[in-house]
């Protein structure tokens, strides 16, 4: 008999906590090839965990909320045995959709057909979640993998946020505690270490978008025929690299006798996953990269990040972060909090037209233009103020003149 170990992967993740979120797959049931198994909350993602190679599970050798270790084996497979060789006391899934739809749909009143086939996706502990809690999953976005509701989604599900078609008048909110996940215990530890560690000065400047606006507009199309959308945000990251190149103490981490400058310009990018918490994915190297490198990074990680699928190296190595909060509506966001230990953090705010005075033909003139405001805080301990606006000055300035070939 073949039995093959199912380990949590190793891949120089000291230092990062790991705990066992949800098991999406029971003993007894069939696996394939990099299915998923386990789903593992770590302190910045969660991420699953993959069966190596084909079999029947036969062994879940941890708890749901036990914490894990790098390596740590977690369960067994056999590549020889059969489904019905294998004696549990735990029903079998994922053999075949009729078999799940039979033997394992939620018999809650409310529960519609589209419910029942949303039902086919749910791991063990979701599903009894779900039961004894008598949700309508078809109301829950899932954020696992490709849209999967995990037990995180469910214990985090407030039924009045549900609109009611036939009720005009809002649902009286329900008065409950919600557990902390590790992302937002954190996140909260993260924040505040930053806040006591750094001294935070924030300067803001006024940019105007025109010249990248043409540019993507003439190249768009370019990219996208090479599997490639350019974003506003690419055009950003390449603007940092030529500003650290003006100021290169912006890329840098303060240590007690000494201020290291990092050669790589590693940028991590915000990205919101709601009222879960943020995740900063890492584009490494962005210095030695062009628009279209960058731009292609940028959609791997982003793409990924939304559909719950990074890693936790995929979360270290940053030297700066990019903050595009004005994506969700924000004019100015200050201070941003750095990201910690890095020594400073750029923040990008609504685009919108306002009304500009500009000097044309020696008069002075209102014009219309695409603006946003910008900001960089920084670790006052690294970077005085002339810095901080020489660094903006030059940003802002690459980002304005940018050529449109």
């Amino acid at each position: 008999m073949a039995i093959i170990d199912i380990k949590i992967p190793d891949d120089n993740q000291e230092g990062t906590t790991m705990k066992v979120q949800n098991w999406l797959k029971s003993v007894g049931d069939v696996v394939v090839k990099d299915d998923p198994v386990l789903e593992v909350e770590t302190d910045k993602v969660t991420m699953e965990v993959e069966a190596p190679q084909a079999g029947v599970i036969t062994e879940l050798l941890v708890d749901i909320g036990q914490d894990l270790q790098p390596g740590e084996l977690i369960a067994r497979l056999s590549t020889d045995v059969e489904p019905s060789e294998v004696q549990s006391d735990k029903p079998v899934f994922n053999i075949t959709p009729e078999a799940i739809v039979s033997s394992h749909t939620v018999s809650a009143p409310n529960l519609e057909n589209d419910n029942i086939n949303n039902e086919i996706r749910l791991s063990p502990a979701v599903r009894k979640f779900v039961r004894e809690n008598n949700l309508d999953v078809s109301t829950i976005t899932g954020t696992g993998r490709g849209g999967r509701l995990t037990l995180n989604d469910v214990k985090t599900f407030d039924p009045n946020s549900v609109p009611i078609k036939t009720q005009t008048m809002a649902a009286p909110l329900t008065e409950r505690s919600v557990p902390h996940s590790n992302m937002r215990r954190s996140i909260a530890e993260h924040m505040s270490r930053s806040v006591a560690t750094a001294p935070h000065v924030t300067a803001v400047f006024e940019m105007n978008f025109t010249a990248i606006m043409a540019h993507r507009a003439k190249h768009k199309g370019s990219f996208a025929g090479q599997g490639v959308k350019l974003t506003y945000t690419a055009y950003f990251i390449q603007a940092c690299v030529e500003a650290m190149k003006v100021v290169p103490q912006v890329n840098s981490r303060w240590h007690d006798d000494f201020l290291e400058l990092f050669a790589d310009v590693n940028v991590g990018v915000g990205a919101s996953l709601g009222d879960k918490g943020l995740v900063v994915p890492v584009l490494q190297k962005a210095q030695t990269k062009n628009l279209l490198g960058i731009a292609g990074d940028l959609q791997d990680i982003t793409g990924r990040a939304r559909d719950n699928r990074l890693k936790p190296a995929d979360m270290r190595g940053g030297t700066f972060t990019i903050s595009n909060h004005g994506v969700s509506g924000s004019l100015v966001a200050t201070p941003i909090i750095i990201n910690q230990p890095q020594s400073a953090i750029l923040g990008i705010g609504k685009l919108e037209k306002r009304v500009m005075v500009e000097t044309i033909k020696g008069q002075d003139m209102m014009v219309i233009k695409p603006m946003a405001f910008v900001s960089l805080t920084i670790d006052h301990r690294v970077l005085d103020g002339s810095q901080t606006n020489a660094w903006l000055t030059h940003f802002v300035d690459v980002i304005e003149n940018w050529p449109s070939d």
